[in-house]
């Protein structure tokens, strides 16, 4: 790396704000630049309380200093637990019909 003020960092930052969207941002910025600087270059600070941050899926802090080539990704979260929303589709579909063992060839014993 180039030594002086001239360095500078290339930075991902990948928002998901609502269900099903995914929005990239592309930023340079400088030597020592941390998340709450690059939330605030894409302006995502005033959202930044309501999302949970992470550096390559890490968590991450506002204060963490940022390297180069780093992806900031920025997620909602999560509304419902994922183990409880799993045991009511699997209440919903009946235990006949969904999972493993679902497709049974005829006259296989039970677990096959």
């Amino acid at each position: 790396m180039a030594e002086g003020g001239a360095a500078s960092l290339r930075i991902t930052v990948a928002a998901s704000l609502r269900p099903g969207e995914v929005q990239e941002w592309q930023l340079q910025l400088a030597q020592g630049a941390t998340v709450a600087d690059a939330l605030r270059a894409c302006g995502l600070m005033p959202q930044a309380d309501r999302l949970a941050c992470g550096i390559w899926g890490r968590p991450a802090k506002a204060h963490e200093v940022l390297r180069d080539g780093d992806r900031l990704e920025c997620c909602r979260p999560l509304t419902v637990d994922p183990k409880l929303a799993r045991r009511q589709r699997f209440k919903a579909q009946g235990a006949r019909v969904a999972g493993l063992f679902a497709k049974r060839r005829p006259g296989s014993k039970a677990g096959y």
